[in-house]
């Protein structure tokens, strides 16, 4: 079986995108990996820290118990997602033993949130973590920059972020995060948003986000490595398509697919998981165009 570095790596090379869809309600991950087996792309079944604290998923190994059930090694792996140090909240978490947990069970790649600290903070957070999961071979993921949207409080307008390149990863930053940590894959702050995870906003449509591909270009030329996209939902198909050729190889989906899940439930449970079925699907075939990918990044 090729590990999920190896898999982020082909992707890479390839200029195409691993999809991590996000799993915030048990029942959602069948649907998403009979999406991916139908259109035979390859992807990242994922949860975050928000989705069991915030929705459904219940626990760091209710999600690796379910994913069991469901897996097929041709066309995913399990990846745990947004970790933070300091939460949405301001919350200081425990995230050493959420992400060694984790790496205990079994999931095949993780992720570490420290970029709401500083610089030398975020790369000493990074560094720990590195060294633990490395020692077991899983690949680390971390951010540096912000992605705005997670936060319950008033936000600068979309126009006004993207304009100023408020919280934009800095390149020279990037390539100094990437030498001292040896971080597997860097999350980027581009000009994508997270959707919101508060119960008075997590139903409001997102603003449609455009990439700075100059930005990721400039990123790209520094570090070298895969780049990741988080608040992949609502974002102009063209920018994506060309962050892709650029560095991006893996992109986070998440609140297009909570929403139809959470839309259908009003009728039914089944139509709750036929709406994420179809929803992944469209997104695989039209907008992301990685129908068939599991050819190029899992042959």
């Amino acid at each position: 079986m090729r590990d999920s570095k190896t898999l982020m790596l082909n992707a890479w090379k390839a200029g195409t995108v691993i999809p991590a869809f996000n799993i915030p309600y048990l029942p959602m991950m069948k649907p998403v990996m009979k999406a991916l087996q139908d259109t035979n792309c390859f992807g990242l079944i994922a949860v975050s820290r928000p989705d069991w604290e915030k929705f459904e998923a219940k626990s760091i190994r209710a999600v690796y118990e379910t994913y069991l059930e469901v897996k097929d090694e041709r066309v995913a792996r399990l990846h745990l997602d947004h970790v933070p140090v300091i939460d949405e909240d301001n919350k200081v978490v425990d995230y050493v033993a959420i992400l060694t947990e984790a790496v205990d069970l079994g999931y095949e790649s993780v992720m570490i949130d420290s970029s709401r600290l500083s610089l030398a903070d975020n790369i000493a957070a990074t560094q720990k973590i590195v060294n633990m999961a490395h020692k077991k071979n899983v690949p680390v993921e971390a951010e540096l920059g912000a992605v705005m949207g997670h936060e319950d409080g008033p936000m600068p307008s979309y126009e006004e972020l993207f304009t100023s390149g408020l919280g934009f990863t800095d390149p020279d930053e990037a390539k100094r995060f990437v030498d001292e940590t040896d971080v597997d894959w860097l999350s980027v702050a581009v000009g994508s948003v997270h959707g919101a995870l508060s119960a008075a906003k997590r139903d409001q449509k997102k603003v449609e986000a455009r990439l700075n591909i100059d930005r990721i270009k400039a990123i790209q030329a520094k570090i070298a490595r895969p780049m990741v996209l988080h608040g992949g939902s609502g974002i102009r198909k063209e920018y994506l398509l060309e962050s892709f050729k650029n560095g991006i190889a893996k992109i986070n989906i998440g609140t297009a697919i909570r929403q139809a899940y959470e839309q259908g439930l009003k009728e039914s449970s089944a139509k709750a998981c036929d709406n994420v079925y179809r929803t992944t699907v469209e997104l695989i075939t039209d907008e992301l165009e990685v129908e068939g990918s599991a050819r190029i990044i899992n042959p």
